[in-house]
């Protein structure tokens, strides 16, 4: 029986991918394939767990030295949405540039979506991306919300960077699974994330951490990505 209703499935250049890492095997490719899929989701659902986990986390300590009664993400003043000035040379012309851009309109969108006078914190909180939490604890955002709040979120001592480091891999492997894109790559390395991950909620949330630990499937599945000798390509047709 012929396999070419994977091309039609996949799409030709997308199984490529699948090929070359088994040597042009077909039916180890699509093992491969489903492989990737499962570790997808196993990432996935401990990411799950992650993102919700920080957006709280993030929200109740802003919220708690919060000076105005309106919610955080509601407030005109929040820093979430007041623009952030950086100064950028392009081609030896200096400019001003808004680096809040981005977090602003992901809140206004998010207003929008939950019928804007009818929005509550809970409802905006909600709607928000993984990317919008991911960008609160960028160097932009340093003096305007890790200073005077985030820090408190995590244990005294903790170095931004670092938090901000192991946010952003979790971020980009988040939009690469989103995407089905593959996890076997020579610059993506989804256990070093997953522990990184880890390591990073321990911080900030640790039962939850070890309720991830307890549940998590990852390093069980990621242990089971099939394996192909360079040499063969036999395949099916």
């Amino acid at each position: 029986m012929s396999d070419q209703w994977i091309d039609s499935w996949l799409g030709v250049a997308r199984f490529q991918r699948y090929l070359d890492e088994c040597a042009g095997d077909r039916a180890k490719a699509l093992d491969l394939y489903e492989w990737n899929v499962e570790a997808g989701q196993a990432l996935m659902h401990d990411i799950a767990h992650f993102e919700v986990a920080l957006r709280n986390a993030y929200d109740a300590a802003i919220s708690a030295a919060w000076p105005h009664e309106k919610h955080w993400l509601l407030h005109p003043e929040s820093p979430a949405v007041m623009p952030i000035w950086r100064t950028k040379t392009v081609q030896g012309i200096k400019r001003g540039s808004d680096v809040n851009f981005r977090t602003r309109k992901s809140v206004d969108d998010a207003i929008r979506s939950c019928g804007y006078g009818k929005a509550n914190p809970g409802k905006v909180i909600a709607e928000l991306s993984f990317g919008f939490w991911r960008q609160l604890t960028t160097n932009a955002m340093e003096k305007a919300v890790w200073v005077p709040y985030l820090h408190t979120a995590f244990p005294k001592g903790t170095e931004r960077r670092k938090v901000d480091s192991q946010i952003s891999a979790v971020n980009q492997l988040r939009n690469r699974i989103a995407h089905h894109e593959p996890l076997f790559t020579s610059t993506v390395v989804p256990s070093d994330t997953h522990e990184d991950m880890l390591a990073c909620l321990m911080l900030f949330a640790p039962a939850v951490h070890h309720h991830i630990v307890s549940t998590s499937k990852v390093v069980e599945v990621l242990a089971d990505k099939p394996t192909v000798d360079k040499g063969e390509s036999d395949g099916f047709t």
